[in-house]
């Protein structure tokens, strides 16, 4: 392993334990110990679901306690965005355009947290703990401001955070920390699960069967991963020194699951939105609303396969482009055998995609809700789910291809410098 690649680990590492470190560091004003007490009493609802994301941020009411979400929120709406106005779209395929385009999401972001910023501080007010000792401790108007200017600092931070690890370290640093947040969790959920067994509150066969449960999905996943269509190209024109006139056989992969961990993380992010501004509320309209969008409802899990799904198709469309690989093969002479360069291939492809992109699809919206909808048959009181699972191996995947992706180019650098 040569010293670039350990550098980059390093600032990884290091970028994910400040990320930590900022989820120990509460909003000012608040008590603490309320805040916790409250969320031990919702494990299994939506804030079990917000605070698991956040690395039990939102339990301790720490200046991240939105997460990177409101930044993610924002680039969905960016991506919409730039599908339905060409001029936009055009925008983020250009250099310049694309530093204006990354622009409007940090404003986006902005907007977005300040909104949810002040969702939350109203909805404090009026929480109390068993006691009848407040949430909050200074008056409301201090705490909002307060809240808004710590909590935006926060969000700031992480997206700096996530950028910095994507440029200088290694893999996507806005999937890493969705990644550290849920990771940092597991040694509690552990705990968690031991204390129940000892206090008869859940039974060892149930343990064992959550274990089953959670293999079973992680196995899925990387045998879907690690699927791929390899459809045949044949480059007339190139040949090898041996033989001039001998056809070199290629191949162009096409994943089973084109998108990735993408539709999963832009489902959770567009369905927390306005859970996290309306689950702190008092009035009963709103908490019948919280209720039925409780993470624990069927209706929740409907509302994310659909959403997988359809983020599923929307980012295969941006991510594999048809038109520009069937173009590209044809510059450079290559073609699919039986099929005729130019157009044909374009639709060949198209087709060859839609077809992966809806098994994907499907697979991405059953690991997102069969685990939980399982989990809840058995009766266990605390939430887990698909998701979860389904983002730490798929970010681990990743961060492992490109680790393996560097080490093969020092491999090379070194060849190359040494003249062979």
């Amino acid at each position: 392993m040569n010293q670039q690649l350990v550098n980059k680990i390093l600032i990884t590492v290091g970028f994910l334990f400040l990320y930590r470190l900022l989820a120990y560091v509460p909003v000012p004003g608040v008590d603490t110990s309320v805040i916790a007490s409250f969320f031990d009493s919702h494990n299994s609802d939506a804030l079990g679901m917000f605070n698991m994301f956040s690395g039990n941020a939102i339990k301790r009411l720490s200046i991240i306690s939105l997460g990177i979400m409101p930044y993610i929120t924002a680039s969905i709406i960016m991506e919409l965005l730039a599908a339905t106005f060409p001029n936009l779209g055009q925008m983020k395929k250009e250099r310049d355009g694309m530093v204006k385009y990354m622009q409007i999401i940090r404003y986006a972001t902005i907007a977005i947290t300040v909104v949810q910023a002040i969702g939350v501080s109203v909805g404090l007010q009026s929480l109390t703990g068993a006691d009848g000792n407040s949430a909050i401790l200074v008056d409301q108007n201090t705490f909002i401001l307060a809240a808004v200017v710590s909590m935006l600092a926060g969000t700031m931070l992480l997206m700096w955070i996530g950028e910095q690890i994507t440029q200088s370290g290694i893999g996507n640093g806005i999937s890493l920390i969705i990644f550290a947040g849920i990771v940092s969790a597991i040694p509690g959920a552990i705990s968690h699960a031991v204390t129940m067994i000892n206090t008869g509150a859940m039974s060892f066969i149930t343990l064992i069967g959550i274990l089953v449960l959670v293999l079973a999905t992680i196995f899925a996943i990387i045998y879907v991963e690690l699927g791929e269509r390899r459809v045949p190209v044949t480059y007339a024109k190139k040949t090898m020194m041996q033989n001039q006139n001998k056809r070199v056989m290629n191949y162009i992969p096409i994943k089973v699951n084109l998108s990735g961990v993408i539709p999963v993380i832009f489902a959770s992010a567009i369905l927390m939105f306005p859970m996290t501004v309306l689950s702190t509320s008092t009035n009963p309209y709103i908490q019948h609303i919280t209720d039925f969008l409780n993470p624990r409802s069927y209706f929740f899990n409907f509302l994310t396969f659909m959403f997988v799904v359809f983020f599923a198709y929307f980012y295969a469309s941006i991510v594999f482009n048809a038109k520009d690989i069937s173009d590209n093969l044809k510059k450079q002479g290559g073609f699919i055998p039986g099929v005729r360069p130019g157009l044909a291939t374009a639709e060949f492809l198209n087709e060859t995609a839609s077809r992966l992109t809806f098994s994907g699809a499907i697979y991405l919206g059953l690991i997102a809700t069969i685990p939980f909808m399982v989990i809840k048959a058995m009766g266990v009181p605390f939430f887990f789910g698909g998701t979860a699972v389904l983002i730490v191996v798929q970010v681990a995947l990743d961060t492992m291809r490109k680790i393996e992706a560097q080490i093969y180019m020092s491999k090379y650098e070194t060849l190359s410098a040494v003249g062979l």
